[in-house]
């Protein structure tokens, strides 16, 4: 299965048009994503029927927040439940480990749609202890490049976790995904989804025909 991550609203209409199965959508690639805006869901909506799953982030940078942005979020997942299919976000505490109270409330507000805690996971010095807690905290999957800086670097220790854990929840690999490895990958690790932004020039452009080839090769394999 094909996540693609969309910055604006022409972006995922078109990736959704290409084949994918879900959009994550987000705002301002540049920053790693953050929350998008109400108005682009609702013409994402107007326009396909696929599944889109949102960003819930204020700010880029890291993922320890104050109060005040904390707030942000939980007003943000209440603007945006009626129209989102689910939702992606994570927070971790001052150790840069899982914040196992404020990620359950969030998950509260969210359901009963499904949560994915972000690559925020990659942070973890403990994968499988950090997979444990999320579990325990109700998130749906998890979006991962292993803890290493693309997919491709982490690919042996996503297997490890799909193996250990796959029966339990979600994992979806990314960070660097592309129609040139995306067959590696899948044989590397097992694992059910693939999450690519599938932007090859430029800007924050989603490449239709590559997210065609991402498709096409995970249903002929």
């Amino acid at each position: 299965m094909l996540e693609i991550a969309c910055f604006n609203a022409a972006a995922a209409i078109a990736a959704a048009e290409a084949g994918a199965d879900r959009i994550e959508l987000c705002a301002d690639y540049a920053a790693g994503g953050v929350t998008p805006s109400l108005d682009a869901l609702a013409e994402i909506r107007a326009a396909t029927a696929k599944p889109v799953n949102v960003m819930i982030r204020p700010r880029p940078g890291d993922f320890v927040y104050t109060p005040l942005e904390f707030t942000r979020m939980k007003l943000d997942i209440r603007n945006f439940k009626s129209h989102a299919s689910g939702f992606v976000f994570g927070i971790l505490d001052a150790n840069n480990r899982i914040d196992e109270a404020r990620n359950r409330e969030l998950i509260e507000m969210a359901a009963p749609l499904p949560c994915t805690f972000h690559r925020a996971f990659d942070q973890l010095s403990d994968h499988t202890e950090g997979t444990e807690t999320l579990i325990r905290c109700g998130f749906a999957s998890i979006l991962t490049s292993g803890g290493k800086a693309d997919a491709a670097a982490g690919s042996a220790q996503v297997a490890q976790l799909q193996r250990e854990f796959g029966a339990r929840t979600t994992f979806i690999l990314g960070g660097g995904v592309r129609s040139t490895n995306i067959a590696a990958l899948r044989q590397q690790t097992n694992v059910p989804w693939f999450h690519s932004a599938a932007i090859t020039q430029p800007g924050e452009n989603v490449d239709e025909e590559e997210v065609t080839k991402l498709q096409s090769i995970l249903n002929n394999d």
